[in-house]
């Protein structure tokens, strides 16, 4: 019995030591877009708002207005505007912002199922816009409305192509979302920064197949208008 006992343990330490242990997780570094920034005495302060498009080109809109301006984002992604609306007042903060660069869209248009985390394919049963167009043109009013009261010069950033096969939207979407838009910066007579006119033009070699997402090359080439259009907005010295 004891022989039965002691084998039986061997084996068991055997079996443990040939078992594969599963990869430990790797812990997600911050994003360093997401950096908190220092500001700069006497630089005008922006506020970068918007998804994972104005993320991927924060960095390179940051370095490009280094000594021009103090370049903050909000600390997530953006999400669509039923997400600005929920979040909008702690994103601005009491702080005293010059400029505001701002984008919501491309997850209004997203289409969804019952897990609102989760895109769904448009053709599914039970697929439906995360935001629908009316609801989003009336939602953009309403941040416009709260962003306005900061005093701050907005500038909108419209939306960047929706390619075809992209995962959960349909290719060409953006159109009618950013004519949605158009109406409401119209009459809140707030100036827009053309992006998807911009992305078109290189858009074969700088979006990825697919995907509303960009290399980095074209979120530096993103950044080169975003850049450009808020240094027309910033405060004359």
């Amino acid at each position: 019995m004891k022989f039965i006992l002691i084998l039986s343990l061997i084996t068991a330490v055997a079996v443990a030591a040939e078992t594969p242990k599963a990869p430990a997780k790797r812990e997600r570094k911050p994003n360093p877009a997401f950096a908190k920034i220092e500001d700069v005495a006497g630089l005008p302060r922006v506020l970068i708002i918007g998804d994972s498009i104005s993320i991927g080109y924060t960095l390179d809109v940051r370095e490009m207005l280094k000594g021009k301006a103090n370049v903050h984002r909000i600390p997530t992604n953006g999400g669509p505007t039923t997400n600005g609306l929920k979040n909008i007042k702690a994103w601005l903060g009491e702080s005293k912002w010059d400029v505001i660069h701002f984008n919501w869209g491309l997850h209004d248009l997203k289409y969804i199922q019952e897990d609102l985390s989760k895109r769904a394919d448009p053709k599914a049963p039970g697929s439906h816009l995360q935001v629908p167009l009316a609801d989003y043109e009336k939602n953009l009013a309403e941040l416009v409305k709260t962003m306005q009261a900061t005093g701050a010069k907005l500038i909108w950033c419209n939306t960047t192509p929706v390619p075809a096969g992209s995962d959960g939207r349909i290719e060409g979407d953006e159109v009618k979302y950013n004519e949605a838009a158009a109406r409401v910066m119209k009459a809140a007579s707030i100036p827009t920064d053309d992006l998807r006119a911009h992305a078109l033009i290189q858009l074969l070699h700088m979006q990825l197949p697919a995907n509303v997402h960009f290399s980095p090359e074209g979120y530096g080439y993103l950044a080169q208008k975003v850049a450009a259009v808020i240094t027309e907005y910033l405060p004359k010295k």
